[in-house]
């Protein structure tokens, strides 16, 4: 399958447009919004193919997108009239001129939470809201992906922040924890564990956590594949 990243630009960063997969509305199914309502935009492509991808839709060549610009996008957020927004792709930071959407909708009023792999540089967005806020994967050696991560990102990520470990089996848990221990202070910010879907029995992940006393971490499961079906999409 292929994965490509378009960027449509002219530019000048207030002439951006930006290609939107999907907005909708529905509860955050992960992170520390878990089961508030929020409004999701979906951008359209990634850097990575993690093996168990569950949004590769969105990010193939011929995946249906709008093209929007950051003000439409706005618009179409405030109609939902929810406080929380969840931009997340594929990888939505790859962009040219996220900065000035994330900017937007901040200054618009939203508390916004990027879902991000890991891979790109946070610095460039770390600063710009108190009320923006990263969830950043790290992907682990069940995804493939481990190789394209970017540990200088772990200095960047403050209280208001996640790290978000997806794991399959117990090796990717011990190299959770390994990293989690080298990259992260006490309490720096959120740690959470979530199972990949159907590949790791819960149980072996509370009984990791407790024969580690792994106490700064939290599981957590993906809410939206339990109320609906795993292979539903805008939910």
């Amino acid at each position: 399958m292929k994965h490509r990243i378009t960027v449509h630009h002219t530019g000048n960063e207030q002439d951006m447009k930006y290609e939107v997969v999907e907005i909708f509305q529905s509860i955050n199914g992960e992170g520390m919004k878990a089961g508030e309502l929020a409004v999701f935009l979906r951008l359209k492509g990634c850097n990575l193919a993690c093996r168990y991808c569950d949004t590769a839709w969105a990010n193939v060549e011929d995946a249906e997108f709008r093209e929007m610009d950051e003000e439409e996008i706005v618009h179409e957020v405030k109609r939902y009239k929810v406080k929380n927004v969840t931009v997340t792709g594929g990888e939505p930071l790859l962009r040219k001129g996220m900065r000035l959407l994330l900017t937007k909708l901040t200054e618009a009023g939203f508390f916004v939470e990027i879902e991000t792999n890991g891979s790109v540089a946070l610095q460039e967005f770390a600063g710009i809201s108190p009320n923006l806020s990263f969830t950043m994967d790290y992907k682990l050696g069940g995804s493939g992906m481990e190789d394209k991560m970017d540990i200088r990102n772990f200095s960047f990520l403050t209280k208001k922040d996640t790290v978000k470990f997806v794991v399959s089996d117990n090796r990717d848990m011990e190299r959770a924890y390994d990293v989690s221990k080298r990259f992260l202070s006490d309490g720096q910010c959120n740690l959470l564990i979530s199972p990949v879907f159907g590949e790791i029995k819960l149980e072996e992940i509370v009984e990791f956590m407790k024969e580690h006393h792994w106490t700064q971490a939290r599981m957590q499961l993906q809410m939206h594949k339990i109320i609906w079906d795993p292979e539903k999409q805008g939910v």
